[in-house]
């Protein structure tokens, strides 16, 4: 190799072992663990495919009393477990990266709820899973307990080398550990030889790691993950204080150090927040003080950060989540020097959902993502044509996008018709929102691919009607025309236009994204309970407004809990000046105010304001569907398929999905009887796994 990335090819040695490069997918959530291990695996696998070098697991549990449910993450209870999770090891050593494994006791994170076990923990303290508020306490542990805690733990280690992984994590990140509890001092008020020094509070974790490498060091690494900062001060562990103590006590004792910030919604705060590299000033510390491999996170998408990480003597490894998410092929696409195709993470932490949901990961950017095994979909490769078909995609949002760019990649002969001048639908619009820059990726990239594709054609500025559409004489059509905010109000709390809507200061996200901003104090009523509502409340803030805002939820932005970001984005309106009423809905609009009902109490209250922006339900721009439908029912068309927010207004992550699945069926014969994925079942006669 000869291009200016060639460092990141390095081989580079961990223990026993040895990594082929430098790219590394530490451990994280998907939302499949234990329930659904061929699905795991297959996605897994295909990032080893993609050239990471380093592929790992979630977090596994390693005992019954750490149980997350109903979470799903990994287990490793018994001999019982080792098939499922050999699964993706094998999977990941078909593409000759190595497979790393990240064993945990969670103490009192684990909730139990299934094992109804007692929780563990260093002292008797509230359960702290889940919600944050769960009822109930863990167990103080005894010596007794600690001395089958590191039994449990080398067990699995033990089990882990037996199911082929070839680095065995220790684990004392994001707050959501034994090890890390012992660690901590709000947690830990021991006065036994696991309590009181930090010399004793690291004592247990010592214990871990040497207990591992005595069990499985001869073949396999031992990495330690560690939050280094806890951004809390003195009140937790920072990198300039406790943490610098931890990592220079055990500097050269694990084979390698997966260093973060905690909790988890500071390790992967979304882009609205942090960018590229934002925890380089939290772990650059630590090469200074071993001379073992270092692996830390950043949302690194760019091969220039990367390099840059590793020259400046920040990392050995560029660890990432996210950005192997959204591009699992990342290595091989900068080693091929195709770096525009890199598919590049917006940090809209829609992956982060599938674990909090329960539900398989998904990615906006990559609609591939948890559907490699149940689907059969790989994120560079897709079925070729079957006929010579010519479809017409109407509208170039990022459903329209994306189908005719996969479409495109099948080899039909597509026309792509935008009614704008500029193509992109509401990601363009909604990406000129502060902190929601990144999130053009969506669009740069699709508009890229489409523009290598010589079968693509893309006609933006063309509005088109059914007569239009019939007149152009295709025979395929797909609508993906989006969705417009509703102005009357109705959505989930409220079920009839909302008397006032119609008056003229009383706004849409619309009307503030084409640039119609009002002015004076201005009440914006949020029925959507995403981003939308809080990045209106930022932009009128920022612009000088006096801004109040009003939900039917029990705080602001509550969806955004899901994606880690709603205690930032109430602590940034709060910051902002932003007045926040919680539980109220709009009841009446009036010419100098509002009328707010509290949901709980049934008191009415009058806020005055200038204006009213309503973030409420959005209306299907359907309607050419609609026209269309008796062209289809004559056979003048023969495919009318309508898709992404023209179907059913969802996240954008919904809509790409949509176009990427329209693509993948066109041509097909279809079920619609039958579920179109794969499931995980016990085998039956007669019936496929």
């Amino acid at each position: 190799m000869t291009h200016p990335y060639t460092l990141l090819f390095e081989p580079v040695r961990i223990g026993p072992v040895t990594a082929p490069n430098r790219f590394y997918q530490v451990p994280h959530c998907n939302g499949m663990g234990y329930r659904m291990p061929r699905a795991l695996a297959a996605m897994r696998g295909v990032k080893a495919e993609g050239g990471w070098g380093v592929v790992c697991t979630e977090e596994v549990e390693i005992h019954h009393s750490s149980d997350l449910a109903p979470y799903l993450e990994g287990r490793l209870w018994s001999d019982d477990d080792i098939p499922a999770l050999a699964l993706m090891a094998e999977a990941v050593h078909r593409h000759g990266a190595l497979a790393g494994i990240e064993l945990t006791h969670n103490g009192h994170d684990a909730m139990n709820y299934y094992s109804r076990t007692a929780s563990l923990g260093p002292r008797s303290i509230g359960l702290m899973g889940g919600t944050g508020f769960e009822p109930g306490q863990c167990r103080r542990m005894d010596l007794e307990d600690i001395r089958n805690l590191r039994r449990w733990h080398r067990s699995a280690a033990l089990r882990a080398r037996h199911a082929g992984f070839d680095i065995i994590y220790c684990y004392a990140g994001h707050g959501l550990s034994l090890a890390m509890h012992f660690l901590l001092r709000r947690y830990n008020d021991r006065s036994d030889a696991y309590g009181g020094s930090l010399e004793n509070r690291v004592r247990l974790l010592r214990e871990l790691i040497e207990d591992t490498k005595d069990a499985v060091g001869d073949r396999c690494a031992v990495a330690v993950r560690l939050a280094v900062d806890e951004l809390l001060g003195d009140e937790g562990l920072t990198s300039q204080g406790e943490a610098y103590e931890i990592v220079a006590m055990l500097a050269e004792l694990p084979d390698l150090w997966d260093v973060n910030v905690a909790n988890w919604s500071n390790d992967s705060a979304s882009s609205r927040f942090e960018k590229e590299g934002f925890q380089e000033p939290y772990i650059a510390f630590v090469k200074q003080l071993t001379s073992k491999p270092v692996v830390g996170v950043g949302r690194y998408t760019s091969p220039e950060s990367m390099v840059s990480a590793v020259r400046r003597g920040i990392l050995d490894f560029i660890g990432a989540a996210r950005p192997s998410i959204a591009d699992p092929f990342l290595p091989r696409k900068i080693r091929e020097g195709r770096v525009e195709d890199i598919r590049e993470c917006i940090g809209c932490n829609i992956c982060v959902t599938g674990d909090n949901k329960c539900v398989p990961i998904r990615c906006t950017q990559n609609p591939t993502m948890g559907e490699e095994w149940r689907r059969g979909w790989h994120p560079e490769t897709i079925a070729p044509r079957r006929s010579t078909a010519e479809i017409l995609v109407v509208g170039a949002g990022p459903a329209g996008l994306e189908c005719a760019r996969a479409l495109g990649q099948r080899g039909y002969q597509v026309t792509l018709v935008e009614a704008q001048r500029e193509p992109g639908g509401r990601v363009a619009r909604e990406a000129r929102l502060p902190g929601l820059q990144e999130w053009r990726r969506v669009i740069d990239w699709r508009l890229t691919q489409i523009a290598r594709l010589p079968n693509v054609q893309l006609l933006p500025g063309n509005p088109m009607t059914a007569a239009d559409v019939l007149e152009s004489g295709y025979e395929h059509v797909i609508i993906a025309t989006g969705a417009v905010w509703r102005r009357d109000g109705m959505g989930r709390t409220v079920h009839r236009p909302l008397p006032g809507h119609d008056l003229p200061h009383v706004y849409t996200p619309d009307d503030l994204m084409d640039g119609r901003l009002p002015s004076g104090r201005v009440v914006i009523y949020d029925d959507d309970h995403y981003y939308m509502g809080g990045v209106l409340a930022e932009l009128l803030a920022r612009q000088g407004r006096q801004v109040i805002v009003c939900t039917p939820a029990p705080m602001v932005s509550h969806w955004t809990q899901f994606t880690l970001e709603q205690e930032r984005v109430e602590r940034r309106l709060c910051g902002l000046g932003v007045v926040i009423h919680t539980r109220s809905v709009l009841s009446t609009i009036l010419e100098g105010g509002v009328a707010v009902r509290h949901m709980i109490t049934g008191v009415t209250i009058d806020l005055a304001c200038d204006a009213v922006v309503i973030v409420a339900d959005r209306l299907p721009r359907d309607e050419l569907a609609v026209d269309l439908a008796p062209a289809r029912a004559d056979s003048r068309i023969r495919t009318l398929r309508v898709i992404g927010d023209a179907e059913a207004p969802h996240i954008i992550a919904q809509a790409v999905f949509a176009g990427h699945r329209a693509a993948r069926e066109f041509d097909e014969v279809l079920d619609n009887d039958a579920p179109p994925f794969m499931r995980e079942r016990c085998e039956t006669r007669g019936e496929r796994e």
